[in-house]
């Protein structure tokens, strides 16, 4: 992976890339999030797409500036990404908050967009969970203990969680203005407009992928949105929670490889 920065609206934006590819795919993490949340995936996907990977402006090592971070300052964010990279065509893959960011961005028809792939994304719930709850309470009080409990509750029991993710966790969220952008992200989220007229104007083919064990956005919300996206194919990932990209990375890329194939 090759980590580099530019600047889009005057913010400093960094990303990696990697891959050979004629074929670009953007990877977009979730709340809290950063790039190297992708980082398992990504030598499979490497071998066959041309990977841009930011971080999300406001998140990691990108520019945090003051700002309502909604849904469609997120999806802004990102066709300036990749007008400033010369990105003429892409598929997409999002997870939680940035499957709703792809979302946002297929709902707009944009002919630069190919196929998308959401993994657990958000948009229906409108109520917390015990898992989303603390999660909120590891990244406004960050220790190390509270992320650690956190990511297994996301997991699910059993399954190990890499110290390296809970050090980058602690780093990020202690940088100047992170904990304002996470804030703003859940009130952009909250006071979102109903998303089922934007999943009805989504025209790009679809493939929803959802961990069995979610926790942080249960399993049960799945069925809104194969019932509510046209074209939508749906995997359930078996044994997963709600990071199946971290969880099972090999499958997950299996299941990517062969829908944009």
């Amino acid at each position: 992976m090759d980590e580099k920065f530019l600047t889009v609206n005057r913010n400093k934006i960094r990303y990696f890339e990697d891959g050979k590819s004629d074929r670009n795919l953007i990877l977009l993490h979730g709340l809290g999030g950063y790039a190297e949340r992708w980082s398992n995936v990504m030598p499979f996907l490497a071998k066959k797409f041309h990977l841009f990977v930011p971080d999300m402006i406001g998140y990691g090592q990108s520019d945090k500036p003051t700002a309502d971070y909604t849904p469609e300052y997120f999806a802004k964010f990102v066709f300036d990404f990749m007008d400033s990279l010369g990105i003429k065509n892409t598929s997409m893959i999002g997870t939680s908050l940035g499957g709703q960011v792809v979302i946002e961005c297929a709902a707009s028809q944009s002919p630069i967009i190919k196929k998308i792939i959401l993994i657990s994304p958000a948009g229906i719930m409108r109520k917390s969970t015990p898992v989303l709850d603390a999660y909120t309470m590891a990244a406004l009080y960050p220790t190390k203990e509270a992320i650690k409990n956190a990511y297994q509750m996301m997991v699910g029991p059993g399954k190990q969680v890499s110290e390296i993710s809970i050090e980058r966790f602690l780093n990020n969220m202690s940088k100047p203005n992170a904990k304002m952008v996470f804030l703003s992200t859940l009130l952009g989220l909250k006071n979102a407009p109903d998303i089922f007229e934007k999943l009805g104007k989504i025209t790009a083919p679809t493939l929803l992928i959802w961990g069995k064990e979610d926790k942080l956005i249960p399993y049960e919300y799945s069925q809104q949105f194969v019932e509510s996206i046209n074209n939508c194919k749906f995997i359930p990932m078996e044994g997963c929670g709600h990071s199946p990209y971290v969880e099972d990375p090999e499958k997950l890329s299996e299941l990517v490889i062969k829908f944009l194939a």
